[in-house]
């Protein structure tokens, strides 16, 4: 399974833009998001979300059955 680094990095390529860019369009900074890409970083949900929406990304949460 890929990483969300991963998949926001495939992604920001596939739309051929730069880390710069997307930093800027996104409103982090671009320290954040080199780390975001590389799994070091550990975002806040809301800087998350920003970037995974300029990019048309989204998460998605699901709650496991529990078996009884």
């Amino acid at each position: 399974m890929e990483s969300i680094g991963e998949r926001i990095k495939q992604r920001r390529k596939m739309l051929n833009i730069t880390q710069e860019q997307l930093a800027d369009i996104a409103e982090v900074g671009i320290n954040t998001l080199t780390k975001i890409e590389r799994d070091e970083g550990n975002p806040t949900l809301k800087v998350l979300l920003k970037v995974l929406d300029t990019l048309g990304l989204e998460i998605k949460i699901t709650i496991k059955t529990m078996n009884q």
